[in-house]
């Protein structure tokens, strides 16, 4: 059974065992962390179900720092991936700080990287809309080069949607994909279109893919909801993973929509922040090609 009670502005709620501040307005909810993280790790609209992946027993091996938990969820990594600093465990309870329409998640200081995490959430009126500040700031005694990432980790089942560079550039090229290793690229449940990538999130083996992200959005459609998430593409930043701004990562238990800042070199005393935006939609009917996904484009005006 959930229990709730409340402290300040905020109401506390127990979720896949952990301390969680509930934050809602008249069409959203979330569940923020306070015993681990920072994570979100539930997102619906009012009385609806959780899109994001429930996965308490999630871990990852960090080289020299114990298990990193995944939990689920929303979280923040900075990049490139390196497994002895990108998944440093972070189980200790963080600071929650109350905002307007919101609240500020703080992680200690990482004892091997000097870099401290936060995520500050707002929601937006009572709108169906979230935004979330992400920040990593430095407080070392050295130069940091590194990315803010922010990864969503939803369940499977959907359809994620990747818009493709649309530019009418002649006889030059307009886009670039990246590929991971494991990546099979005649994997079935992924439609190589023309201005989107398709993805079917019914997979058995792991499968990434990431990609310059001018159009600034990713979307994953799950029981009639239409999950958006938005992010800044500076074009004449450099990103780190060949170029990619955005990223899609998937296996049998959840995938993954992701998005990455431009490479910053973090001075001490200095922080970095990455702005994403979320939004969800009722009531959309699954997207099964191209023209079911630009119609759905347009009628939503994602662009």
């Amino acid at each position: 059974m959930t229990t709730t009670h409340t402290i300040g502005p905020l109401e506390v709620v127990k979720f896949c065992g952990q301390n969680c501040f509930q934050l809602k307005n008249e069409t959203l909810k979330l569940l923020v962390t306070q015993s681990v993280g920072p994570r979100i790790l539930s997102l619906s609209f009012a009385g609806g179900e959780n899109l994001f992946a429930e996965l308490p027993d999630a871990v990852l091996d960090c080289p020299g720092s114990g298990t990193f938990h995944a939990y689920g969820g929303h979280r923040l990594w900075h990049a490139p991936e390196e497994p002895s600093r990108t998944y440093l465990p972070d189980d200790s309870p963080i600071e929650v700080t109350s905002v307007e329409n919101g609240c500020l998640l703080t992680q200690d200081v990482e004892v091997r990287t000097g870099l401290q995490k936060s995520m500050e959430i707002r929601l937006v009126g009572n709108a169906p809309q979230v935004v979330i500040t992400h920040c990593l700031s430095n407080h070392g005694s050295w130069p940091v080069t590194c990315a803010p990432w922010a990864l969503t980790q939803l369940k499977p089942g959907g359809v994620a949607i990747l818009p493709q560079g649309s530019e009418d550039t002649g006889v030059l090229p307009n886009r670039s994909i990246v590929l991971w290793p494991y990546t099979n690229m005649a994997e079935p449940n992924v439609q190589w279109g023309r201005r989107y990538i398709i993805l079917n999130a019914n997979m058995a083996t792991p499968f990434k893919v990431g990609f310059p992200n001018p159009r600034g959005w990713l979307a994953y459609w799950l029981n009639g909801t239409l999950f958006v998430k938005r992010a800044k593409y500076e074009a004449q930043s450099a990103y780190f993973d060949f170029g990619s701004s955005s990223e899609c990562y998937c296996n049998g238990r959840f995938i993954e929509l992701e998005t990455l800042a431009p490479i910053s070199t973090i001075d001490p005393g200095a922080s970095v922040t990455h702005v994403e935006t979320w939004e969800l939609h009722s009531g959309v009917d699954r997207p099964r090609d191209e023209k079911d996904v630009q119609a759905l484009v347009e009628k939503l005006g994602l662009e």
